[in-house]
């Protein structure tokens, strides 16, 4: 396994660790810049307004992206498990 091996499994990792958190992500930012707007309109500042929707948006995105971010996570390690002969025959 050479350098340019190594560089190139860790640039696909993180690949496919940023889309597969993509939408989790995006999901909290857009509830939270909208609960924001809200307090900011209305002047209530309470905590549990900011946290109590985005744990329930957030757990809406994993319903709804839950199985193509496995299918994403399956190909990803099927990929590299088929790769590892290529891998290890190399000095």
């Amino acid at each position: 396994m050479t350098d340019t091996d190594v560089t190139e499994i860790a640039t696909q990792t993180m690949l496919v660790a940023a889309k597969v958190a993509a939408p989790i992500l995006l999901t909290a930012l857009l509830v939270g810049f909208m609960i924001s707007l809200f307090q900011a309109a209305t002047q209530i500042q309470e905590q549990t307004l900011s946290f109590v929707p985005k744990m329930i948006a957030v757990a809406i995105a994993l319903l709804v992206t839950g199985n193509w971010v496995l299918s994403e996570l399956i190909s990803f390690t099927q990929q590299l498990f088929g790769e590892l002969p290529r891998l290890l025959g190399q000095s």
